[in-house]
């Protein structure tokens, strides 16, 4: 890496923030909300950011990637990717949903959300890590997930109110409404081990997709050939 701070972007949610850090900590935060206009309200405080001599000191552009909102997850990923292109340093894509404070620590979370038509998602985490990816579900199988977590003693936390979930109110009661911030998703990359780290790097940066727990892959051969 060309430099030692770390430029972070967390535009998954309403709550958007940025963060400039290096080895003493954050040395600057951002941020703004907007329920469909990070495009318009982010860039204002990305330069704020990059002023002066902070701009050829950074190495390291992270971004969260969801799973969010559809937009704001996608502005974010484009202007991290943007930045890390002009400086000529790596643009690495880190969970939002271990950016919240349930998860500081480490600590054993479910994390739901409101997939739209009927449909919702759910992840484990733990230890600053996907314990499951995101995976899609019916209100039945959710309830039986916020069930056992609250069983079991885990936090289970949403970006959105739980009056959005068809959840009886008991369950209901113990969904935390939380949103991530670009302060813990630094702390996130610092709190995982080097062979996450380098999962994570070797990726290209896209949002989090949300997907069914069961899928068979193709057998078919593909059409095109790398």
């Amino acid at each position: 890496m060309s430099g030692a701070l770390s430029l972070v972007f967390e535009t998954s949610t309403p709550h958007a923030s940025l963060v400039l850090a290096g080895p003493a900590g954050i040395l600057a935060q951002r941020k703004f909300s907007s329920d469909r206009n990070h495009n318009a309200m982010l860039f204002e405080p990305l330069s704020e950011l990059m002023q002066g001599e902070n701009r050829e000191q950074i190495g390291l552009v992270l971004v969260g990637s969801g799973p969010g909102s559809y937009s704001g997850t996608r502005v974010g990923i484009a202007a991290a990717q943007g930045v890390a292109i002009a400086l000529g340093c790596p643009a690495v894509a880190v969970p939002s949903i271990l950016a919240v404070p349930s998860a500081d620590g480490g600590a054993p979370c479910l994390a739901i959300g409101d997939a739209r038509r009927g449909s919702f998602w759910w992840a484990r985490m733990e230890y600053s890590n996907l314990v499951s990816e995101p995976a899609l579900c019916d209100a039945n199988e959710l309830a039986e997930l916020v069930s056992a977590a609250v069983a079991n003693r885990h936090t289970v936390f949403s970006f959105e109110a739980a009056d959005r979930f068809p959840l009886p109110e008991i369950l209901a009661a113990a969904v935390i409404q939380e949103f991530p911030d670009a302060g813990r998703l630094w702390k996130t990359w610092l709190a995982v081990g080097p062979e996450t780290r380098a999962v994570w790097s070797a990726q290209i940066p896209q949002p989090l997709y949300l997907k069914p727990p069961h899928i068979t892959p193709s057998k078919r051969a593909p059409l095109l050939r790398p």
